[in-house]
C-alpha cells in the first residue's frame, strides 16, 4: 500500500481528482483508498481488444484497415455471456464504494458494424439493473469510431473519447494540421451529443525523460508539452467537454516492439514515479482551473 499511497500523492500534487481503471477492475484496496482520499473512479470491465485488426492496430485506429465486423461471429453469444459475467462481478464488488461514479462497459471496441447494437444494449441494460443507484454508463471510443458511423455511442450516458491527434495521427510536423482535424471531429460530435457531456479518457504522447530538443521532435519533453497545449486548446473550446484523463499517469512495461522504447512512455511520471516536464505542466493547469469551470 506504500506504493499506492505514493501514486495518490503524485495525483494530488498535479491536481488530479479522477481516474479510469483501464482496462480492468483494480485491486479493491485501491478503491478503499480512493474512498478515503476523495478520488473519483470510472470503473472499467475487462473488455479490451474487441476489433478484428488488432494485429494492424494503426490501420484500424485510422480507419484504413479492412472493414470487418466484430460482433457478427458464431462465437459472439459466448463472448456476450462472458462479458455479462465480468460486468456482474465488477458491479457486485464495487457498487458500494463512494469513489465509483460511473461504469465503463468496454475499451476501444470496433463498433461500426451491424451487430454492435444487439451486443451493446443488453450490457448497458444489465449495468442499470445491477446498480440500484443507476450510475452513468460509458465506454472508451476508439479513433475509427466517429460521430457519423458509431453505432455504440447512443447507449452511453456520457461520451468518452480516446484520441491521439498529434501522435498516432498527424504526429511530428503533422501537428500543424492536427488541431484543425481534431476540431472538425469535435464539431461532428456536437451534433449527436443531445445534451450529454463528453470526457477524454485517453490522450497523450510517448516521451523519454532524457530527451530535450528545440525545435521539438516526437519523443522529446518539449513535444509532449506542445502536444498537450494543442489538446487543451481544443478541450477548452467546447463547453460539453467536462473532463480530461491523460494517458498515462506513469510509464509502464509492455511487450517488445518497434513502437515502444522499453515499454509505453506516455507517462506524466516515470515508472519510478518521478515527474517529467509534463507533470509540472498539468500541475499548473489543474491547480488553477476554477471550481465552476464551464459551469
Amino acid at each position: 500500500m506504500v506504493t499506492v499511497k505514493r501514486d495518490y500523492e503524485c495525483m494530488k500534487w498535479i491536481g488530479a481528482n479522477c481516474f479510469r481503471t483501464s482496462h480492468y477492475p483494480y485491486a479493491e484496496e485501491l478503491y478503499q483508498m480512493a474512498d478515503e482520499e476523495g478520488f473519483l473512479i470510472i470503473d472499467e470491465v475487462p473488455a479490451v481488444g474487441f476489433m478484428e485488426s488488432t494485429m494492424n492496430f494503426l490501420a484500424a485506429n485510422q480507419g484504413t484497415g479492412k472493414p470487418v465486423g466484430y460482433f457478427e461471429k458464431e462465437t459472439t453469444p459466448k463472448l456476450l455471456e462472458n462479458h455479462k459475467q465480468a460486468l456482474t462481478e465488477m458491479i457486485t464488488r464495487d457498487k458500494n464504494h463512494a469513489s465509483v461514479i460511473a461504469w465503463s462497459i468496454l475499451n476501444e471496441p470496433q463498433c461500426t458494424s451491424e451487430g454492435t447494437e444487439a451486443y451493446f444494449k443488453p450490457l448497458f441494460d444489465l449495468a442499470h439493473e445491477l446498480d440500484v443507484q443507476k450510475r452513468p454508463r460509458t465506454y472508451a471510443i476508439v479513433m475509427m469510431s466517429l460521430p457519423h458511423n458509431s453505432k455504440g455511442q447512443q447507449f452511453a450516458d456520457f461520451i468518452s473519447l480516446n484520441r491521439y491527434y498529434g501522435w498516432y495521427v498527424m504526429g511530428g510536423y503533422g501537428m500543424v494540421d492536427a488541431e484543425a482535424a481534431f476540431r472538425k471531429e469535435m464539431d461532428g460530435w456536437a451534433k449527436v451529443l443531445n445534451g450529454r457531456p463528453m470526457i477524454f479518457t485517453e490522450y497523450g504522447a510517448d516521451t523519454l525523460p532524457s530527451e530535450h530538443k528545440l525545435p521539438s521532435v516526437m519523443w522529446s519533453q518539449e513535444y509532449q508539452n506542445e502536444y498537450l497545449d494543442m489538446n487543451h486548446r481544443v478541450f477548452d473550446s467546447y463547453d460539453f467537454v467536462q473532463g480530461e484523463l491523460v494517458w498515462n499517469f506513469a510509464d509502464f512495461q509492455t511487450t517488445e516492439g518497434i513502437m515502444r522504447a522499453n515499454g509505453n512512455k506516455k507517462g506524466i511520471f516515470t515508472r519510478q514515479r518521478q515527474p517529467k516536464d509534463a507533470a509540472f505542466h498539468f500541475r499548473a493547469r489543474w491547480t488553477s482551473l476554477p471550481i465552476d469551470y464551464k459551469g
